[in-house]
């Protein structure tokens, strides 16, 4: 049985692909446990400063395998699927002070699209849709996409995308502000791989460091950001990568950042 989730790891970016192309790489237990490890297996790797997530075959996700929540033996049932699986993918893509970039490659549906949206940079080719599925079926969103959603988008678009169940191709996603990016399918993968590469040859702390303060915003007020920020741009400060990056501008030539 193949493996489902696959890992490649080339110039400091580690590529992590779900891999069960025959069920648009929807997920079951066995997919969610392994995305956790090698999420943190990467989060622990000195050699990984960029991260990026995409699907094998035509689909990014397509959310949760619903035939693991018909089969009476395999059902783990929506308390573990939430607790165990959903959840803790989702804190440890915010956790993780690595940019990570979702290469949405087809359809994101469901939980699915919620990883995504979860993700730093999010980049589609033109002929991929996202769906919040949920409601189709009886269900509501998860995987934070009540949280993420509305910040990214607006309450009132969130709140019709999450009832109506609309399909929203990448280049409205785009428009809305939901993603980063929407690129040709000839120009995706080269548009991938140079964002990659630029995020992974980056000052890797000072980047950790932006991700921590754009979580940290979510509920401070704005006088605990401004302390928020005092305190990690003089620990940025300290870093390795600032003395080379004022270095290489004072001497005219491109940075050898370390992410130290």
């Amino acid at each position: 049985m193949s493996q489902s989730i696959l890992k490649e790891i080339e110039n400091g970016v580690a590529r992590l692909t779900f891999n069960r192309p025959e069920v648009f790489n929807s997920f079951n237990r066995e997919m969610a446990l392994l995305l956790q490890s090698e999420l943190d297996a990467c989060a622990n790797d000195p050699a990984v400063r960029a991260i990026v997530l995409t699907g094998s075959g035509k689909a990014f996700c397509a959310g949760q395998d619903l035939k693991e929540v018909t089969d009476p033996a395999l059902n783990p049932g929506f308390k573990k699927i939430l607790e165990e699986h959903y959840n803790p993918i989702i804190t440890r893509i915010r956790a993780i002070e690595k940019p990570i970039v979702a290469a949405v490659n087809g359809v994101a549906a469901g939980a699915g699209a919620n990883i995504a949206l979860a993700c730093d940079i999010v980049i589609a080719h033109d002929k991929v849709s996202f769906i919040q599925a949920f409601s189709k079926i009886g269900l509501v969103p998860d995987s934070a996409g009540t949280f993420f959603l509305p910040r990214l988008i607006g309450f009132g678009k969130a709140s019709a995308l999450m009832m109506l169940g609309d399909k929203i191709s990448a280049t409205e996603a785009e428009k809305m502000g939901m993603i980063y990016k929407v690129t040709t399918l000839d120009d995706f993968q080269t548009e991938i791989n140079t964002v990659a590469t630029t995020l992974a040859q980056m000052p890797t702390k000072a980047l950790g460091m932006t991700k921590r303060l754009l979580n940290e915003s979510m509920n401070n007020t704005l006088e605990q950001q401004l302390a928020l920020e005092s305190k990690l741009q003089i620990e940025a400060a300290s870093s390795d990568d600032y003395a080379e990056g004022v270095a290489s501008f004072v001497e005219k030539r491109k940075p050898n950042f370390k992410g130290e």
